[in-house]
Order: structure tokens, then sequence, then C-alpha cells
């Protein structure tokens, strides 16, 4: 059947059953007229010949087209999803904000930025098997663009500042991680929209700001209990706040001395086993909670997050006359400083922070150079 022309389908009679053209071997458009007698409904029909299964997908009616150019629009529709299902990928069309609000299930942060710049901007309705370059690189403009929260006065004023490229990485890092869901799960076939568009920008500058041992131990003395543990938590292991605040006491076995960190934008899944004295202080903090509780609680019970954290912490080190800038990602780069120091390799330091050997390397590869220069004076004869 011919349905390229408007006044061959006006001949067709309303019925349950659509009228079907074949694109393909297993591949056809169908078209079921409307009982009013305006338009109808477009249909795409995939056989996949291995399941012996056939596969229905609305197109709509493309009622914003004039009749003579629906064929064409639909025909081009169809053929779309015919090829992204021929290539292995999902017969569900999801949308970018969709494939968002699936990995935000599991994601506790992406689920925080998510409706800040994902879910109304205009990239969310865009179907994951049509996202381009062009889309992914807009909506990294748009997220540049917009000025990031530094914190909110008692009067109800904001303040912000231009977003930093650091801020930007960050930002990126969950919706990277979601479209790569996407891609694995089958909902879109290649990475080419975002592989590029995505790429972290180079930052201007490594983290200076770096707490030895007494003033971290300053830092502690001056907080209230449940900050000081989660803070001593921050200092005996190099992990990001957020990946010490998502730990449950599941997460640790006690037996085995050993923690896995489950929630992280990075290495999700890795295990750490702990020395003696950690591990005794982990065990204090799983005492007596359920499995699904947070290991490191504040005071009510709830989990830490970085607007619960970032005022105890400037607090403190205030009190103790540490820098201004003091954060709790500062105990995450003095910590690491020190296993790099200590002359532990790259590639563990690496391991067990939940990076790559490259941004250590990056970050933290000069610190290596005193040690190198004694190894060298070793060898004078």
């Amino acid at each position: 059947m011919d349905l390229g022309t408007v006044r061959d389908r006006d001949k067709l009679k309303p019925q349950r059953e659509p009228y079907w053209q074949k694109l393909a071997n297993g591949q056809h458009l169908g078209y079921r007229p409307s009982t009013s007698g305006k338009g109808g409904t477009w249909i795409a029909r995939h056989y996949d010949p291995d399941t012996r299964k056939k596969i229905i997908h609305s197109l709509g009616d493309f009622g914003h087209l004039p009749p003579s150019e629906r064929f064409t629009a639909a025909s081009a529709e169809a053929r779309e999803w015919l090829a992204h299902l021929s290539g292995g990928g999902s017969p569900d069309l999801l949308t970018v904000r969709e494939a968002c609000e699936r990995y935000a299930k599991s994601n506790p942060d992406a689920a925080k930025r998510f409706p800040r710049y994902v879910y109304d901007d205009p990239i969310a309705k865009v179907k994951l098997h049509k996202l381009t370059d062009r889309h992914v690189r807009e909506w990294r403009a748009r997220l540049e663009s917009m000025p990031a929260l530094v914190s909110r006065n008692h009067h109800g004023g904001i303040v912000t500042r231009p977003r930093a490229t650091a801020t930007v990485n960050r930002d990126m890092v969950a919706f990277r991680a979601a479209l790569n869901m996407a891609l694995e799960q089958g909902d879109v076939l290649t990475a080419r929209a975002w592989k590029k568009a995505l790429e972290p920008a180079q930052t201007q500058s490594r983290r200076q700001l770096y707490l030895d041992k007494t003033q971290r131990r300053a830092l502690l003395d001056h907080l209230p209990p449940d900050a000081a543990d989660f803070c001593r938590g921050l200092c005996l292991l190099p992990l990001r706040p957020g990946a010490l605040a998502g730990l449950t006491v599941a997460d640790f076995d006690a037996r085995t001395s050993s923690l896995v960190i489950d929630r992280d934008k990075a290495n999700v899944g890795r295990q750490l086993l702990l020395p003696q004295s950690t591990a005794k202080f982990f065990v204090q903090k799983a005492a007596d909670k359920p499995w699904s509780a947070p290991l490191f609680a504040r005071e009510n019970g709830k989990a830490w997050d970085k607007d619960a954290w970032k005022l105890p912490i400037k607090a403190a080190a205030s009190a103790a006359d540490l820098p201004a800038g003091t954060t709790a990602y500062t105990l995450r780069h003095s910590t690491i400083t020190d296993l790099v120091v200590d002359g532990l390799d790259l590639l563990t330091v690496a391991q067990v922070s939940g990076t790559s050997v490259k941004m250590i390397e990056k970050h933290y590869g000069h610190l290596q150079k005193k040690r190198a220069a004694e190894a060298l004076s070793n060898l004078f004869i």
C-alpha cells in the first residue's frame, strides 16, 4: 500500500488495524485514519526474526504539519526508530530528563543537581536517540553562564558569583554519568553526542590550601561532636565529602575491616581495607544503628550534605584561627597530600581516593619532586 499521497489516505476507512506500507524487510510504516475523517495516527512496526516478535511504536499524528508533508516526516521518524532498534537499541525512547531521573534514583548528589540545571532546560525534552553534539554544547554554554549560589542571608537575599570552571566540571559529572548509563542500557547507541561536548575544562590552578595534622586537630576540637566525627572521617580517609556522607552502616564490614564506597561520582563500588585504628573508629560509628542508617549522621539522625557541614566548618576554622578558605574539601586535599608526600605510589593514591592517576599526577605530582631529589642525592659517590 502507498501511504504517500493525501488523496489515497483520505480514501481509507477507519479501522483498528493500521494500514501498513513496507519500508524494508521486517520494517513497516503504518497509518490509522481518524474516525473524524481528518488526519490519523502514524505507527512504526519492527519484526525481530530471532525472537519472532513484533514491536510497535506510535509516532503521533504530525498535526503540526500540512497533510502533504506528514508522510515524509513520519517515514523519517520511523526509519530513525527502526535503525535504533536494528542496532540493538531499546524500544523505549527515553528523553534526556527521563534518563537523568532514572540515574538520580540511585545517586543522591545527582538528584540534587539535576533539578537545578537539567529538568527545566530545553535539553530535557530531547529524545536520547536524537541527541546531538550541538544540543549538549548549547546546554553546557547555558550551564557555564549560570551564577553559582554562595549563600542566602537572613533577609532573603541571595549572594551569587560567576560559576567557576571547577564547578562546571563537577556539575557535568552527574550528567555525563546519566548519559553513559543510558548508553549501557541501549537507550542510545553511541556517546558521540556528549563524548567531546562534556570533556572537563582545564582548571587554572590546583588546590593550594593545606592543613597539617596540628591544624586538623584544632579544627576538630572546635567542631560540634557530630560534625567533628564527620570531619575526622575526612581526616582518616581521602574521600570526597559527599562519598563519606553517603556511607551507610551496611557499607562497613567490621569483621574484615573493609569499607565499600558505593556512592561517589567516580569508582563506585571500590573497597578499602581500613587500618586497625580507623576500623575501630568506624565500629564506634556503626554501633547500635540499623544497616540502612548513615554511618556518619548529624545530631538529628539525618545524613550530612554540603549545606549542613559548610557552616560548622567555617565557624570552627575561624575559632581555631585557620585560613578563611578552609572547607571539607580542604581535608580531602590535605590527606591526599600526606599520602603522596609519605611515598605512597600515585596509582594506589588514585585508587583509594576514587580519582584517576592523571588527576593525581596533575594536582599532586609536584610533591614527589623533593623525594626524587633526595633519592638522587643518595646516588652521589
